[in-house]
């Protein structure tokens, strides 16, 4: 007899639920308006689809105490259904905890509204359901944004993807534009291009990797996972070469080569595409360090059939000596005739050793490499025989 009494009770308390559903709702989106400051200034469409979310929650609730959820021992969730009235795009314009402050709003209300829903006598059971309700009403939200934060990071992630191979293919400044423009890319200067291996395993994690070393650091950045490549576009880093050291932990293992820095995202075809080349051409510098500048692997870049590393080495090393004047070429010739002793050089040249000191710091000061490093060296004979075997490169005068 008690039992049946209870039941009745119960029912008695669901109609009563059910019938102020509507109330309830505009009850809460009203406390809403009154004591969330955030939630005045919502768009009119989205406070229009806050209330359906809480008509929603009203009818949940009923549908989750005749389902048995109210029980103290009862497995049942409450279905993540009841966030389908609102448009994907409310879970974009309104963060998780700003949803968890709605959703306390609403239990606020309801909990107040016990006295009037509850039937006799069913009034602490229907406060102890309401808590239990708003724990499971706050884990499917919880699960709402997380599949919401799942399918938005496969999304971006493909965004960036084809942001990345566009800029690899050297697409026009509009398709580039565009796709930052989907990824909300700030454009930043400076933007540099890095390049190293990928870890490997899921691309969305590889990439949340390196997203979360960069917003330790403050700089902007657009991952893209190509083959075994991981392809990193820097910008508003003002020394892209030590912000990239700082994102080592996103990439695998090997070489990583930054390209040079250049203003807008729209020139950094060029910084992707010196990175690429220093990239294929590192592993012929294996001490190379860690991460390394392209620039710094010209002469790998063009042994490797660089055209780009060519030219450079062409026209700013070795057309440079040969318009500074022939004695600083005549002059690095004999040095490294010499096998880099000074001395022998100046007697090979007829000069006072303190004459080719000052011309070979003449060389460094004019093309930005030093005979006397060895990394330098290198660099100034490739530069050397490219421009001597080039058809294309100044003839050097051959009198002192």
């Amino acid at each position: 007899m008690g039992s049946e009494s209870g039941e009745v009770a119960l029912a008695a308390t669901l109609r009563r639920i059910e019938r102020s559903a509507g109330a309830l709702a505009t009850a809460s989106v009203a406390r809403m308006d009154e004591t969330l400051p955030w939630f005045r200034g919502l768009p009119a469409d989205q406070r229009a689809w806050v209330m359906l979310v809480a008509q929603a929650g009203a009818r949940s609730l009923v549908e989750w105490l005749r389902s048995g959820g109210g029980a103290a021992d009862s497995p049942q969730e409450v279905s993540d259904e009841v966030f389908a009235a609102a448009p994907r795009a409310l879970a974009r314009s309104i963060s998780l905890q700003q949803t968890v402050a709605l959703i306390k709003v609403t239990i606020d209300v309801v909990e107040e509204q016990v006295p009037d829903l509850a039937a006799p006598g069913e009034e602490q059971q229907l406060r102890e359901v309401v808590l239990r309700f708003s724990r499971e009403i706050a884990f499917a939200a919880a699960r709402v944004y997380a599949r919401a934060a799942e399918s938005r990071g496969a999304w971006d992630a493909r965004l960036q993807a084809l942001l990345v191979d566009a800029l690899l293919r050297g697409d026009s400044p509009d398709v580039l534009a565009s796709r930052a423009a989907a990824l909300g890319w700030p454009d930043a200067p400076p933007v540099a291009v890095a390049v190293g291996r990928s870890p490997g395993g899921d691309v969305t994690a590889v990439l949340h990797t390196v997203y979360r070393a960069a917003r330790r650091i403050g700089v902007e950045i657009i991952g893209g996972v190509h083959g075994d490549r991981l392809v990193v576009v820097l910008g508003g880093a003002a020394d892209p070469l030590a912000a990239t050291e700082k994102l080592l932990a996103g990439f695998g293992t090997g070489p990583v080569v930054v390209g040079p820095a250049v203003p807008t995202l729209d020139e950094a075809t060029d910084s992707a595409r010196a990175a690429l080349a220093g990239y294929r051409a590192a592993p012929a510098w294996p001490t190379a360090p860690r991460p390394v500048a392209a620039v710094d692997l010209l002469p790998e870049r063009a042994l490797a059939g660089d055209l780009e590393a060519r030219r450079s080495l062409r026209q700013d090393v070795y057309g440079t000596l040969v318009r500074a004047g022939g004695e600083l070429l005549e002059t690095l010739d004999a040095f490294f005739a010499a096998g880099g002793v000074l001395e022998s050089a100046a007697r090979a040249l007829f000069v006072h050793p303190n004459t080719v000191r000052y011309r070979l710091r003449r060389i460094g000061d004019v093309t930005g490499f030093s005979p006397l490093a060895p990394r330098d060296q290198f660099a100034l004979r490739v530069a050397l025989t490219i421009g001597r075997l080039d058809p294309a490169a100044p003839v050097a005068s051959t009198t002192t």
